[in-house]
């Protein structure tokens, strides 16, 4: 991205732990802490789609859900356009923000209330935070935003088990737009949908982005998707970020060697080269984030990890521009 960027959020040193108990220990034993988000920071800018990476059990939904308030933080700040701390600010001024962040949950049909109809679910929002709209006002700019993510307006008066999947991710779209939010937190909305369908949903985030101007914090495993739809992207590993770049850049010159491993297992639609592409594997096992390594915590499954990475934790330093890499041998 060129030119003049205002800051919409940035993140300093968030961390998140849990407190793990013991089978069969005793009322008194302290729990164990397990460390699912490390000391995580970056900037989103207004406009923006950040996508975040990293295999199952990383930290990225549980980011998310730091950033959100709905779990809370051990640590650090997350500040809203460089003024207000998202993390310590009191119930009463985080409810009146929260109409300007929305999230999209992985499973479209469990973040929906059954018991609801789709007019209901979203409207829900609206009749919360404005409770005084006339309600004539809130079917119109329900059935508005049914249009917008291409849902039929008579269809309003339907419940979620009627839809699909594709279309109850299309109903949390719609939730989440009807607030007209600068951020909106997707947290893996098209991994449970099949491969045409997210597609749809995919341009269909891309192309209200680029009408109503909001930014996009991206969550998936798939990297081609995240390609597609994202600015810029930042590899999370057990809870650390490993490396943060210009999407064009991190894809055509990935630096951390599990940055590498990740591109490397994408697959390409031509089965010639498929055949011909050379796959990094990792050895090893995802770490416990109850007891990670010491140092470098990629350093149990890095090819090229030497002493160094068991004695001191790599910074994320800048490597060329905006680029960032947390590896001793990088740069």
């Amino acid at each position: 991205m060129s030119g003049p960027r205002d800051l919409l959020l940035r993140v300093e040193n968030l961390s998140v732990n849990y407190p793990v108990y013991t089978k069969g220990g005793m009322p008194w034993t302290r729990p164990q802490k397990l460390q699912a988000v490390n000391s995580v920071s970056f900037d989103l800018y207004q406009g923006e789609t950040l996508g975040i990476v990293g295999e199952s059990g990383c930290g990225k939904s549980t980011l998310a859900r730091a950033i959100m308030r709905l779990i809370p933080a051990a640590g650090g700040n997350a500040f809203w356009k460089g003024q207000q701390d998202l993390l310590s600010m009191d119930a009463r001024t985080l409810q009146q923000l929260r109409r300007e962040l929305q999230m999209i949950y992985q499973d479209p049909l469990a973040s929906l209330n059954p018991r609801m109809t789709i007019g209901q679910i979203i409207a829900e929002p609206l009749t919360t935070h404005f409770p005084k709209t006339d309600t004539s006002e809130i079917n119109q700019r329900v059935k508005q935003n049914m249009q917008t993510v291409g849902l039929l307006p008579n269809q309003i008066n339907r419940y979620p088990h009627e839809f699909s999947g594709g279309q109850c991710q299309r109903i949390g779209i719609a939730r989440a737009l009807i607030l007209h939010p600068q951020l909106i937190i997707c947290d893996e909305p098209v991994s449970a949908l099949d491969v045409s369908i997210q597609a749809q949903v995919i341009n269909l985030l891309m192309q209200l982005q680029q009408d109503l101007g909001m930014s996009l914090i991206f969550i998936a495993h798939d990297l081609s998707v995240v390609r597609h739809i994202s600015q810029r992207v930042m590899v999370l590993y057990l809870g650390h970020v490993v490396e943060i770049a210009d999407t064009d850049m991190l894809y055509k010159n990935p630096l951390h060697p599990y940055t590498r491993a990740l591109i490397s297992a994408v697959p390409v639609p031509d089965p010639e080269r498929q055949r011909k592409k050379s796959i990094l594997l990792l050895e090893g096992e995802l770490p416990s984030p109850m007891n990670p390594p010491s140092g470098c915590v990629f350093r149990t499954r890095c090819p090229q990890a030497q002493a160094i990475c068991a004695e001191q934790k790599p910074a994320l330093k800048n490597v060329h521009g905006e680029h960032k890499v947390a590896c001793h041998f990088v740069g």
